[in-house]
């Protein structure tokens, strides 16, 4: 997606903004109509917001509230339904490091806004948000948000009050505002200024056991949000969707090449020399997927490797352990230890 299209926000992620206006006594009717958001479009949850409108709104709001903490103190109104079904996956993980690990694969649910990388060390995780937006006003406030709604939630599903160890932010810290703002939320040092937005985490965090985890409901509502980014994959390289039509598929076992080819409209044969010319092919992309999704549940479930072989497609066991062998030089119990 070029940078200058701003790409699309789901109604959820808007209204926690509109939210904290209608505390503040802002007249929010007045904001959306001078972004040329229908009011109406708000009252449905799956529906997608245009960027440039998102970005206009929060232009007026920021300008009607004269508040430098806008988007900082929106992130109090946070909910599970604010990152669509992104929110309920990682309310349903079973710790805190594996809810962290489900927001890149499916920020694109929540929208456009940014993208998200985890960057692990040896005493400190880091969670990073590079915002997509230009607009600095706009930008500045987004990340404010991000980041703290990002820790308001992670205590709240943990039921525990945790504090990073440090928060960055690129920008300076802006006029009229106190470190004790932001430390008023974060409870730990903030850094300004910085190479990247970002929340700084010590590793043993990621083991904090969330209060209401549910294996069931958390395989469902993932393949319910992969289905649904399925729907919204159109702009993605040809790889990056056969990859995800293969993701979706395999739930009901391993697909045949050409039932994913008819998915895409071709035939098995196209399908394979256009992936070629992307310098890849199916057998690449499939292992690919069958080595990330080993990987994810060994270490992140008790599903038995028998269970994990069959969920993968594979014919018997001794086909998983002697790929799985392949691609990472140990057996799947050894990585699983």
């Amino acid at each position: 997606m070029p940078m200058d299209n701003l790409g699309f926000t789901s109604v959820p992620a808007v209204l926690k903004y509109l939210r904290h206006a209608e505390q503040l006594g802002m007249d929010c009717n007045q904001a959306l109509a001078a972004a040329g958001i229908e009011a109406a479009d708000l009252n449905d949850n799956s529906r997608r917001i245009p960027g440039l409108k998102h970005e206009l709104l929060l232009e007026h709001l920021l300008r009607a509230s004269a508040n430098p903490l806008f988007g900082l103190h929106s992130a109090h109104f946070v909910q599970p339904g604010s990152w669509s079904v992104l929110g309920y996956i990682t309310m349903n993980c079973a710790t805190l490091g594996e809810a962290m690990s489900r927001i890149v694969p499916y920020e694109k649910l929540v929208g456009d806004m940014g993208v998200s990388r985890i960057e692990a060390g040896h005493d400190q995780v880091r969670l990073i948000w590079d915002c997509r937006h230009h607009n600095a006003a706009v930008r500045r406030h987004m990340v404010e948000d991000v980041l703290a709604s990002w820790l308001l939630y992670g205590r709240w599903i943990a039921d525990t009050h945790l504090s990073p160890t440090e928060v960055w932010f690129e920008h300076a810290q802006p006029a009229g505002t106190e470190l004790a703002d932001y430390q008023g939320v974060f409870d730990c040092p903030i850094r300004f200024s910085q190479p990247c937005n970002a929340l700084l985490l010590p590793p043993e965090y990621l083991l904090t056991a969330l209060r209401q985890a549910d294996a069931n409901l958390l395989r469902t509502l993932e393949e319910h949000a992969l289905a649904l980014m399925a729907g919204m994959d159109q702009e993605e390289p040809l790889p990056v969707r056969v990859h995800n039509a293969l993701r979706l598929l395999l739930k009901d076992g391993l697909p045949r090449k050409d039932r994913v080819a008819e998915k895409f409209h071709m035939t098995a044969r196209t399908l394979q020399r256009h992936l070629q010319q992307a310098g890849t092919s199916y057998q690449q992309i499939l292992d690919n997927l069958r080595r990330e999704l080993a990987e994810h549940y060994l270490l992140r479930s008790e599903l038995g490797i028998q269970d994990i072989s069959s969920y993968l497609g594979f014919s018997e066991p001794r086909s998983f352990h002697r790929s799985f062998k392949l691609w990472t030089g140990i057996t799947p119990g050894e990585y699983r230890e």
